[in-house]
């Protein structure tokens, strides 16, 4: 299997663990170096709706993943945005 999937797969089973969600694409792989920086697409129960006892609905965030080549997680956060144009000129 190609490293590029590995890391897919490394990031999916990462954010399905933590985030406690069951629907996850990554986006976005770049090799950096001797890391791999991923964007996720993620869809979560809305929390405010939750909190209010209506009905649930997804909400779709954006999650920036950093895995080194040992395949273990560097840092992750979710991102306010993601505007793929941005993202190119990094």
């Amino acid at each position: 299997m190609s490293k590029i999937i590995t890391v897919r797969n490394a990031v999916i089973k990462f954010l399905k663990e933590n985030i406690k969600t069951t629907e996850v694409t990554v986006i976005r792989i770049e090799k950096s170096g001797d890391t791999w920086k991923t964007v996720a697409e993620v869809y979560e129960d809305d929390s405010f709706l939750k909190s209010m006892n209506l009905p649930p609905k997804k909400i779709r965030l954006f999650y920036a993943v950093v895995i080194d080549s040992e395949l273990e997680v560097l840092s992750f956060t979710r991102l306010s945005t993601y505007d793929e144009s941005e993202q190119e000129n990094n």
